[in-house]
């Protein structure tokens, strides 16, 4: 068999097997735990309604990977966004994870665009922004990330240290069709073997690119640490989520204000608002804009009982 041949089957193989999966794993006799993951279709859909061109594309799928790692952390119903802005030809990037990780990404450039640029070069003078919301109680914890170090994978390993405490280690790779990533993470407490966290770091530190891209999570850890005793729990599935709606386009067209809107309906003829995360189109007509600053009036008006 070929070598492109074996690759081939090999890429089905996992397709069949581990695509769009985030699987969690301990270490017996270390207070370390670790996750993997890796996005396909996912991540394809992701790029479907996008020509994203490959060095957005990378950077883009290693902000995704990222936020699926961190949403593994999530103990409630909720979601995480990564924002990074920038005054550089990278000039915006968010991804949103849900904590059953459902995930959705979009980017936004400047052309011409370099050959080969660091992400923290890419974006210029910029910062990365962690958003935690809880989806019940509508409360959100924001962390400010400045760029330290030369990778998004570096930016958040800073991050965590100071906000969490917790030393933790990302390891992220990303190609026009898959995105993988490996976290390794001390937990609180003493370990029996206060070596354990720079031998285990030390292993991952050789983990490769393509395997992150290419070898199952079985691979993986049996590839770095086929001595240790690890603890690998079931896979969870990981899925594209886009939670536009037309509510949430309807009370966006109100912050405009009705005469906006009227006379952008004058001109136009309707008004057209495309999500830029998942491609979806929403119209509005003069009667539905006169429909929503009328019901607007409606639930503002105190003398109206509901």
């Amino acid at each position: 068999m070929s070598s492109s041949t074996s690759k081939t089957v090999h890429q089905h193989l996992l397709a069949a097997s581990e695509q769009d999966k985030i699987s969690r794993f301990l270490f017996d006799k270390a207070n370390i735990r670790g996750e993997i993951v890796r996005l396909n279709k996912v991540w394809n859909t992701m790029q479907a309604n996008h020509q994203y061109p490959p060095l957005i594309s990378q950077y883009l799928g290693e902000a995704v990977a990222a936020s699926v790692l961190l949403s593994a952390t999530l103990k409630f119903e909720g979601s995480m966004t990564i924002q990074a802005t920038g005054d550089g030809a990278l000039t915006l990037m968010v991804v949103e994870c849900r904590n059953d990780f459902g995930v959705r990404a979009v980017a936004k450039y400047q052309q011409p665009l370099p050959d080969n640029m660091d992400i923290k070069a890419l974006l210029g003078d910029g910062n990365l922004v962690i958003t935690i919301e809880q989806a019940k109680t509508k409360e959100r914890y924001q962390g400010i990330v400045p760029l330290e170090g030369d990778s998004i994978a570096e930016f958040l390993q800073a991050y965590l240290i100071r906000s969490e405490q917790l030393e933790t280690r990302i390891f992220l790779a990303s190609d026009h069709h898959s995105v993988g990533g490996l976290l390794l993470q001390q937990l609180p407490g003493q370990s029996d073997d206060e070596d354990n966290w720079d031998r285990i770091t030390h292993l991952g530190n050789t983990i490769k690119t393509q395997e992150l891209l290419e070898l199952d999570t079985q691979e993986i850890l049996h590839r770095l640490y086929h001595e240790e005793d690890i603890r690998l729990f079931d896979a969870q599935d990981i899925y594209f989520q886009c939670s536009c709606s037309q509510e949430k386009v309807s009370n966006m067209l109100r912050s405009i204000g009705q005469q906006e809107a009227s006379d952008i309906i004058k001109e136009q003829g309707n008004i057209s608002v495309d999500c830029e995360f998942c491609g979806k189109k929403y119209r509005f007509d003069e009667i539905d804009i006169a429909s929503i600053y009328s019901e607007h009036s409606q639930l503002s008006d105190p003398a109206v009982k509901h």
